[in-house]
């Protein structure tokens, strides 16, 4: 099995709608680290699982949708709690709306929540 990550790094802001959420019900900002890991059991006529380039280029515009944004003011976020793990769900699908990853078979976007926390979601592909 072959795996290419491909991380970039944003500040967004979202406040937590679940039942009594504490200072987190208030708008602030985080800190995200994510990171895209392709995962394939082949490489493709050039050697490669995916082309890095693309996968940067497409990490850039889905890392810029987010950026500087309120995730609770966002369509995917909608009559939805924006936790980082609904984060990492929502990065991924735009991610595949970015990308084709020809020869990937699974997905897996962590995200580094500040210094606090990690969370992911894996697909097959």
């Amino acid at each position: 099995m072959y795996a290419v990550s491909v991380d970039r790094s944003l500040v967004a802001q979202h406040y937590l709608t679940v039942p009594d959420p504490g200072p987190e019900g208030e708008p602030h900002s985080h800190h995200f680290r994510v990171e895209a890991t392709f995962r394939g059991p082949e490489l493709n006529r050039f050697e490669y699982l995916v082309d890095i380039d693309a996968v940067t280029a497409a990490m850039d515009a889905v890392a810029d949708r987010y950026r500087d944004e309120l995730l609770n003011d966002l369509p995917e976020f909608e009559d939805a709690n924006p936790s980082a793990e609904r984060f990492a769900r929502a990065f991924g699908d735009r991610l595949l709306d970015e990308l084709e990853p020809e020869g990937a078979t699974e997905l897996r976007i962590e995200i580094a929540e500040d210094d606090v926390a990690r969370v992911a979601h894996e697909r097959s592909l």
